[in-house]
């Protein structure tokens, strides 16, 4: 990207989730922790009815990157959680930005909508330049508990542990 080129960051349309589905195989394509299901869970997500925020990154015309967010269950009951991911950018446009931008506009939107927090399963390194955190009080089985973070938008971390929706099971 240059600095005549002027990053767009939108709303999906119907007319990206071709775009969006190449878009994520082509990033996690190169992403060593990744189970190559990632474009099934966003189409599942869709399917279902579940992608509560899902915005692209347009650069000239092309969709390089896209972020889902999606409602989570946590165990005690706590309302208007959601998980972050995932974030897919091309590889072609990763390190300059595209990713961070994407998940600061679905933050924003969170806060706006009344979210009263989010959480996300990645680098503990990457996402807490975000606000993200490892959280305790908060449990994703069968994962290390520092690389399961979360961002409170409301006034406090809920305790118990979180199921994401039943599209991030999906086999390939």
């Amino acid at each position: 990207m240059t600095t005549t080129d002027a990053l767009l960051i939108r709303s999906e349309r119907p007319d990206d989730a071709h775009a969006i589905t190449e878009v994520t195989q082509a990033a996690f394509a190169v992403a060593t922790h990744s189970s190559g299901t990632e474009p099934l869970i966003i189409a599942a997500l869709r399917a279902a009815g579940q992608l509560e925020i899902s915005l692209v990154a347009e650069l000239s015309g092309q969709v390089v990157g896209h972020v889902a967010i999606s409602p989570i269950e946590i165990s005690d009951g706590s309302a208007r959680w959601y998980g972050l991911g995932p974030v897919s950018v091309l590889p072609a446009q990763q390190g300059i930005g595209v990713g961070s931008q994407l998940i600061r506009a679905a933050l924003d939107r969170l806060r706006q909508s009344g979210a009263q927090g989010c959480v996300v399963l990645g680098e503990p390194a990457y996402y807490s330049r975000f606000g993200f955190s490892a959280q305790s009080s908060l449990v994703l089985p069968g994962v290390p508990a520092e690389y399961f973070q979360a961002i409170a938008l409301g006034p406090h971390v809920p305790s118990g542990v979180v199921r994401y929706h039943e599209s991030f099971e999906v086999k390939g």
